[in-house]
């Protein structure tokens, strides 16, 4: 009898069924190259996005939870999300009803990916994003409205806030950051390190402005290091004990770390931030390697176990339906899945598929368009890409 293995997978918008059918097959001839008939990957699919909601009337239907709550494993192409009004965005939705705490988002080269910067080998980073809390909690309220008015009257009249410079033309917004959610986030992020033998964990924040949030996350980080960890100091530097070596501690105000991650990247390995700025690092850093299309990511549950990974980009309404979406972005995140499973065979064959592919120089537009005429690359489609993945595993 094999293990079966089930995932739940919401196809998604835009590219995603174009994407999602290669991630799937290249998926499914991993597990059984690396096991035979040992393991078998069971896909059922549930909907989100404007597929449910053309079937269902519902965006996010109430089944779509409870069945990624029962089987706790899913994976899903990106999802539209409304500038400016409208709904708000389905995967803040998916991370906070799950209660999906860690975005970790890996950023790796690939040979033969090219890139913008001169060294993009440089580049070897894991990002632990803090998921639920910030200003992605969603509490906020429209310039105009009877409830920003009252809030703005009650920050003036009972708080004393006098620096609202615009009250009357204001919206308002709150950012959360507890205790709580910022030492789970940093805990996962030490354990990370540890387990995989990384030395360096670097907490990113806003603290020098914002005192009390940022400045708290970075606050609550060591102390729990010192409380969980046995953390101590040497010469001015904080480090974890570990038995593969002690790992430093240490934290970057966050521009300074958009700067250091272009001129010195090599010092940054294991990075633990809060959510906004774990947005834009993460994208900054895919810049890095070849762009967002290759840049895969996971959202997890480290006590529950729950977890979805997740194609990292946007739908790509330009581009979709013409067979030219770059797919790796949700194969990668698959390795992931399987990683996180325990098919580190699996996964390992998945990854050395994808460094052959880039390294023969067979790209997708978008990597296409980046190699500047260089004559060893081949363009290809979406479906091409995934064949010749096959190909290589």
């Amino acid at each position: 009898m094999s293990e079966e293995i089930r995932i739940v997978y919401i196809e998604g918008d835009g590219v995603g069924p174009e994407i999602t059918p290669v991630m799937m097959a290249v998926l499914n001839a991993a597990v059984q190259k690396a096991y035979g008939n040992g393991v078998e990957l069971v896909f059922e699919e549930a909907l989100a996005g404007l597929k449910a909601e053309k079937l269902t009337g519902e965006s996010l239907p109430e089944a779509t939870l409870e069945r990624i709550r029962e089987v706790g494993l899913a994976i899903k192409g990106p999802l539209m999300t409304p500038v400016g009004k409208g709904k708000r965005s389905l995967n803040v939705a998916l991370r906070q009803n799950l209660d999906l705490y860690v975005c970790q988002r890996p950023v790796r080269h690939f040979k033969g990916v090219p890139s913008p910067v001169l060294e993009p080998d440089k580049v070897d980073m894991v990002v632990f994003r803090e998921n639920t809390e910030d200003i992605y909690a969603g509490i906020e309220w429209p310039c105009g409205s009877p409830e920003v008015e009252k809030v703005i009257r009650f920050l003036c009249d009972e708080m004393g806030v006098d620096r609202i410079r615009f009250p009357q033309t204001s919206a308002i917004g709150v950012k959360p950051v507890s205790s709580e959610g910022s030492k789970r986030l940093i805990r996962a992020a030490i354990d990370y390190a540890i387990s995989e033998g990384r030395k360096v964990v670097t907490l990113v924040h806003k603290g020098n402005i914002m005192k009390f949030t940022e400045g708290g996350f970075r606050s609550w980080g060591y102390e729990l290091a010192r409380q969980e960890y046995g953390a101590y100091d040497k010469e001015g530097r904080t480090f974890i004990p570990a038995a593969g070596g002690d790992i430093l501690l240490d934290d970057c105000i966050c521009d300074a770390f958009l700067q250091n991650i272009l001129l010195r990247p090599q010092d940054y390995s294991v990075v633990a931030t809060l959510n906004l700025n774990g947005d834009y690092i993460s994208d900054a850093l895919a810049a890095q390697v070849g762009g967002i299309g290759i840049a895969p990511g996971a959202n997890i549950n480290y006590e529950s176990g729950a977890a979805i990974f997740e194609a990292t980009h946007g739908v790509a309404p330009d581009i979709a339906g013409r067979d030219i979406a770059n797919p790796l972005s949700l194969v990668l995140s698959g390795e992931m899945l399987l990683r996180y499973k325990g098919l580190d065979k699996a996964a390992d064959l998945v990854v050395t598929a994808v460094e052959r592919t880039l390294e023969d120089g067979i790209l997708t537009a978008d990597l296409y368009k980046l190699a500047k005429g260089q004559r060893h690359v081949r363009l290809v489609g979406t479906k091409a890409f995934g064949q010749a993945l096959l190909d290589r595993l």
